[in-house]
């Protein structure tokens, strides 16, 4: 743990990370004494992984599985952080046109045995999960907080997960009394109020091994998406770990991307969706949403 006094200020630095949602956490805040950092950075990890059981496709008991469950009935009544992160990415779903689909649990599946197998998926069936990758066999039931799925349906809120627990951390921060705070995890950033007597958190942005770009946020976020570190080659091809629903594979062109936004439950999902969309089409996307920009790395 850092500490760095700040002049002008009752405020002092501390840092703290730690494993979660098969990432690591960083958690930077400015504090009145450690002792408040520690309770409300204990709270934040806390949550973490109280929404990583939610929320996770590994865990069969997960709140996530059970509710795709061939035995599950519905309407499922659900958590509020389930009801409320399956809102947001369907709408997300909706707004991208499926380049980012919450239903994409077939082909998440498919392709972790690729990987593992290190040969392609069979295309029968890569064919009938890509068939079961659709948004709209989600329906929602706000009245009663519940969801139905078209059977056979397979969630997989991995290119949104992410991004919602660190939006979460600045508000479990900020019931702590704490907003001077950036909340990290792998490639997503949530940025609080500024530290003392700055404008901003400065955040490196790394989408390739060439290129670093630094900037400033304040209550705000950012999310990069690409091939940097998470790709695997399969008969000679390159592959993402980004999946596009249309083909059921990983995407095969070099592309990486960071996406700002009011909150990083958005800018999580939409740096996916158009890693997916590619370059011109993401930028058409992005030029639709108020409060959204993507910067894409310069090329020689």
């Amino acid at each position: 743990m850092a500490l760095n006094l700040v002049h002008g200020a009752n405020l002092t630095r501390h840092d703290f990370s730690g494993p979660g949602m098969a990432t690591t956490f960083r958690i930077a805040c400015y504090a009145e004494d450690k002792a408040s950092a520690d309770k409300a950075t204990e709270a934040c990890f806390e949550r973490i992984a109280e929404l990583n059981a939610i929320f996770t496709d590994y865990d069969p008991t997960s709140e996530l599985m059970r509710l795709c469950a061939p035995e599950a009935k519905y309407p499922f009544k659900v958590s509020e952080p389930l009801f409320d992160i399956l809102q947001r990415a369907r709408a997300f779903a909706k707004t991208t046109h499926g380049t980012f689909d919450p239903t994409c649990g077939h082909l998440s599946n498919l392709w972790r045995r690729a990987k593992r197998q290190s040969k392609l998926p069979p295309a029968d069936r890569l064919q009938q999960a890509i068939t079961a990758t659709d948004w709209r066999r989600i329906t929602l039931h706000p009245e009663y907080r519940s969801v139905s799925l078209q059977p056979g349906t397979l969630l997989d809120l991995g290119g949104i997960a992410k991004g919602y627990a660190a939006d979460e951390c600045l508000r479990v921060l900020k019931q702590h009394g704490i907003t001077r705070a950036v909340v990290q995890a792998g490639g997503d950033t949530a940025v609080g109020d500024p530290p003392p007597g700055e404008t901003g958190w400065p955040v490196t942005l790394r989408t390739d091994a060439k290129h670093e770009t630094q900037v400033s946020l304040a209550n705000s976020a950012v999310s990069t998406s690409g091939d940097l570190y998470q790709f695997t080659e399969l008969e000679g091809q390159r592959y993402s770990h980004i999946i596009s629903p249309k083909t059921g594979l990983g995407l095969t062109q070099r592309i990486a991307c960071s996406v700002f936004a009011n909150d990083c439950t958005t800018s999580d999902a939409l740096a996916t969706a158009i890693c997916v969309l590619g370059k011109g089409e993401g930028e058409k996307l992005v030029a639709q949403i108020p409060g959204v920009k993507v910067l894409f790395p310069k090329t020689p």
